[in-house]
């Protein structure tokens, strides 16, 4: 391979894109197959989970993981008798750990392994998949995404946010406190069940308890675990064999390809696999679970509401309606432009997002905050400052990138990197010039990734309203898992940004050095 054709193929990867399909999609593919697949991809070197030794651990673990965080938050243990209490990890958990391993290692692995599959909670998930399937049919506008070096550009109705507000309300209305549960339990006026009786709607179904997604979750999420794990494996040999785009591709590795995804917009009828799982009912279920836990503690605690879990399950629910209402900026972020749909993505959203995502929320159920109203609100409202920070910045690059530049950015004309980069057309074999427009002011003139940084502010707050000081250190989980996430993930998009604008990019950096925190973090 000539020099040129090296940086030719480099600046084809740096693009963002996927390149073409292998002549024989199968793990057993020459070294010079290998390399194109490498380079021909949205590859980016020293990025995921191949070059991350630590994100590679935790894939290894995380299946087992997530069933012992769905045990230690259960009625289970609540029950199991024993000697030490799960809000003291520290001072009473790890001794007595260490004071008899072998025990400790049998008795972990045996909590782990109580977490089985229930017909109830595979109905649960089945069901709750199913409607989400069904508001797939909601209207919306067409939008897209970024063209692939193989010219695919992604087709998707842009209906997040009518499916958020559907569900929600079906969510809602088909439960014990909606208009057809017991009168004591409803949460509307009594004309509402008038109506609903008067035509006929009560006697169709018999309505669930809304702290059914508390009650099922340990059964659900291990039968999520083992539906993960199959739907992975069948990403696979999709992505090798019946592959939807030629976006596709093997890396030689039968691990490696499950892991890392051999298709990156796999369909199925015209579904789009990655934002039904991603989004519809990822993102879903941890809108819902927050208020269904809070339900179940309220319930459980003789009708006494706990403001830390009530505050952050409704922190949490907004946080995710704008999630929705930005879902077609989510469609064009990293995790679906370059992250393959394998066992990293699709089943870290099938079970690690309602394992881990919810852990400070479920805690609650049995381990209460007793956060008086006023801490609690206090709390609220710094997390609803870092979520809507999070959206305002989001929504700036939105529309300077809608625009073309041609906006205002805090009352002032946008300072912004005009960055050239070269593809090649694969229907013509051409290079082909293209530039993008690097927004340097603003939220994004203070750090290339200062949305994190908001995230970030109310991640720390729902886990903060699960009080730490209290329960003990294990509620932050889901915030320092989050942390690392996110510095992992702003160095693969500066590792990607760099290979594919070279010293565009670098000009980029010396105007705004600092990647998540401005003036800590470069």
């Amino acid at each position: 391979m000539s020099v040129k054709e090296s940086n030719l193929r480099h600046r084809t990867a740096a693009s963002g894109v996927i390149g073409s399909k292998a002549p024989a999609n199968t793990p057993t593919q020459t070294s010079a197959e290998a390399s194109d697949y490498k380079s021909g991809t949205n590859w980016v070197h020293e990025g995921g989970i191949e070059a991350n030794p630590y994100l590679f651990a935790l894939v290894v673990v995380s299946p087992f993981l997530s069933l012992l965080l769905a045990y230690v938050t259960s009625a289970d243990i609540a029950e199991s008798g024993t000697t030490w209490r799960v809000t003291h990890p520290l001072t009473e958990m790890l001794p007595t750990c260490f004071a008899d391993v072998p025990s400790c290692i049998s008795s972990t692995l045996s909590a782990g392994a109580s977490v089985v599959p229930t017909l109830e909670g595979a109905k649960f998930i089945l069901t709750f998949m199913t409607v989400a399937l069904a508001l797939e049919l909601l209207p919306g506008k067409i939008d897209f995404g970024p063209e692939t070096a193989t010219g695919h550009v992604p087709t998707y109705i842009d209906n997040g946010v009518a499916h958020c507000l559907v569900y929600s309300i079906l969510f809602f209305l088909g439960s014990n406190i909606g208009p057809c549960g017991e009168s004591d339990n409803q949460l509307l006026p009594a004309v509402f069940r008038k109506v609903t009786e008067t035509i006929g709607v009560c006697g169709v179904y018999t309505p669930y308890n809304f702290g059914i997604m508390y009650d099922l979750f340990p059964g659900s999420l291990s039968f999520l675990n083992i539906f993960g794990i199959v739907f992975c494996v069948f990403l696979m040999f999709k992505g090798l064999y019946f592959p939807s785009t030629d976006d596709n591709g093997s890396s030689g590795s039968w691990v490696k390809d499950y892991l890392w995804g051999t298709e990156l917009y796999p369909r199925v009828f015209g579904l789009d696999l990655k934002r039904f799982i991603n989004c519809r009912f990822s993102m879903t279920y941890w809108q819902l679970a927050g208020f269904s836990f809070c339900y179940r503690s309220y319930v459980l605690h003789d009708n006494e509401m706990d403001w830390g879990l009530f505050f952050s399950a409704l922190s949490q629910y907004l946080y995710l309606v704008k999630f929705f209402f930005w879902e077609m900026g989510y469609m064009r972020s990293i995790d679906i432009i370059v992250d393959r749909a394998g066992y990293e993505i699709q089943w870290g959203c099938l079970v690690w997002v309602p394992s881990v995502y919810t852990f400070h929320s479920r805690f609650l159920v049995q381990n209460p905050s007793r956060l008086s109203f006023n801490t609690a609100l206090g709390i609220f409202i710094l997390s609803m400052a870092g979520v809507l920070l999070n959206y305002a910045a989001d929504r700036e690059r939105d529309i300077f990138r809608a625009s073309n530049g041609k906006c205002k950015v805090w009352g002032s004309q946008p300072k912004y990197i005009t960055a050239k980069y070269t593809i090649v057309d694969r229907k013509t074999g051409k290079e082909v010039e293209k530039t993008s427009l690097l927004l340097a002011s603003g939220f994004w003139g203070m750090a290339r990734h200062f949305q994190y940084f908001f995230e970030l502010t109310a991640a720390y707050c729902w886990c903060l309203l699960a009080n730490p000081f209290q329960n003990g250190i294990l509620v932050m989980f889901y915030a320092v898992f989050l942390t690392a996430l996110l510095v992992d993930r702003a160095k693969r998009d500066t590792d990607k940004c760099r290979l594919k604008y070279g010293k565009y990019y670098q000009e980029y950096c010396e105007l705004v050095p600092y990647k998540i925190v401005p003036g800590v973090f470069e």
